[in-house]
């Protein structure tokens, strides 16, 4: 037999509850490196909310939550953005002032853990710089590196937030709606940087998405919540032909879900 890997993040028995209502109600998944995972299910299903639990905005009401073999139950969110769990919001979170480089720079120093002093050496600030601009490289902005982030067009600053997102190298992505609000036009762009991201097999994706195209092109596996409880987990194919998952979406874009 094949030794069995460790996930590189697994939630246990994870539930939250609000009042009497248990938004996230006993989900126990784990995840491997090199796995893109969308987590769907319709709007109240507790996506949003499993997100919150497992990047630390949330702290749970029972359950536990591990990074590869550490619990991380109780960590603060910062302390977990240091372990290498990356989050990315439905709305971006830039220094609107700042230019995008400085917005990725900043992320890169954080990632070096450096502080403010670090500006003061002409060698470390010319080495940020650098990383910062191979970053924005990767990430298509090199053409709007000197602009500040409050003048891109939504698309242009949901890739800043790729930007900064990739220039903290996290193990785990997490990507809650990243099409939210995008054009057609721009939405494709996202796709392919997530793609790009998924190329190295170290990196763990956790996406939560509505749009069923988006599902198609990126799934490695599928994930559903259904009133705060998982319902369905396996590849896009199984899942989407499950009958519980075809009456959840009935209503909702079932003739998507065909």
């Amino acid at each position: 037999m094949g030794k069995t890997l460790t996930p590189s993040i697994r939630t246990e028995n994870l539930t939250i509850r609000f009042g009497g209502h248990a938004a996230v109600n006993d989900v126990t998944c784990a995840f491997q490196p090199g796995e893109l995972t969308v987590i769907v299910g319709p709007n109240g299903a507790g996506k949003t909310t499993w997100f919150n639990l497992v990047s630390g905005q949330l702290k749970p009401t029972e359950g536990r939550i591990f990074k590869g073999e550490t619990e991380i139950t109780r960590l603060s969110a910062s302390a977990r953005a240091k372990a290498g769990i990356g989050r990315a919001f439905q709305l971006t979170n830039l220094f609107p002032k700042l230019t995008v480089l400085e917005n990725v720079r900043l992320a890169v120093q954080a990632k070096a853990g450096q502080g403010p002093s670090a500006l003061r050496n002409a060698t470390s600030l010319t080495d940020l710089a650098e990383k910062a601009a191979r970053v924005l490289e990767q990430t298509r902005l090199s053409s709007v590196a000197h602009l500040p982030a409050s003048a891109l067009p939504h698309g242009d600053q949901r890739k800043l937030e790729v930007a900064m997102l990739a220039a903290m190298e996290p193990d785990i992505f997490m990507f809650d709606e990243p099409t939210a609000g995008m054009s057609v036009d721009e939405a494709p762009v996202i796709l392919e940087l997530i793609a790009d991201l998924k190329k190295d097999r170290s990196k763990t994706i956790l996406l939560v998405e509505h749009k069923m195209d988006v599902v198609r092109a990126l799934a490695d596996r599928i994930v559903v919540l259904h009133n705060g409880e998982l319902v369905a987990d396996g590849k896009p194919a199984e899942v989407m032909a499950l009958p519980i998952v075809r009456e959840i979406y009935l209503g909702v874009g079932a003739e998507e879900v065909a």
